[in-house]
């Protein structure tokens, strides 16, 4: 088994996966220095080769960018979903993970982020799909025609947000729901986070 990065190792691995699968070559220990602040390349070496110690990477020391990425499958990693969000009528988002799902480490996940698996069709027209794993980020503000997760009655439901001036409005993408009308004051009512990416395993169809 292949052993845990530490959070800089983790960084500079996805560094790496960003050159590489991003632009095609690696980058050279002066790019990775130069990026992450480092006066001193050896810092750089010590963290590649601790990298490279656990299996991730591969090194050519005798070439400028000798950084080969090894087995594929070590790039994804697991990532507790905590509940399910509600593409149609409202459901219950759980207090405890519910399920595990590997994303590749290219993909971003903002600070205090966290998953949600969608249970309905009312977003397909935003090709957000049932069975889809949305990324949620609790520290944006939302603004209006951007998709939020709230929490409506103690259930959790995934939708397009706008604001108006006594009443929010929360709109699917699928003709056949109507939108969702609240009162800016009514208390059981909270915007949760923004759906910043989405993430759909090609492997398994929802059924």
């Amino acid at each position: 088994m292949k052993k845990e990065l530490t959070k800089i190792q983790k960084n500079i691995l996805d560094f790496l996966i960003d050159q590489i699968k991003g632009k095609g070559i690696p980058p050279t220990l002066a790019d990775i220095a130069n990026y992450f602040g480092y006066s001193n390349r050896a810092t750089v070496q010590q963290h590649l080769k601790a990298i490279e110690k656990k299996g991730y990477i591969k090194k050519n020391p005798k070439l400028s960018r000798g950084i080969e990425l090894t087995l594929e499958d070590k790039f994804f990693v697991p990532k507790p979903v905590l509940g399910e969000v509600a593409a149609g009528n409202p459901l219950t988002i759980y207090p405890d993970a519910i399920d595990t799902v590997k994303l590749p480490t290219i993909a971003k996940m903002p600070q205090d982020s966290f998953l949600l698996r969608v249970k309905g069709d009312s977003l397909k027209d935003a090709y957000i799909f049932s069975g889809d794993i949305v990324i949620v980020n609790p520290n944006l503000e939302p603004k209006n025609g951007q998709i939020v997760v709230a929490v409506l009655d103690d259930a959790a439901v995934v939708k397009r947000f706008y604001k108006k001036k006594n009443e929010i409005e929360l709109i699917s993408e699928n003709p056949e729901y109507k939108p969702i009308v609240i009162d800016k004051k009514y208390a059981l009512f909270q915007v949760v986070g923004i759906v910043v990416g989405i993430y759909r395993s090609m492997g398994k169809k929802e059924v």
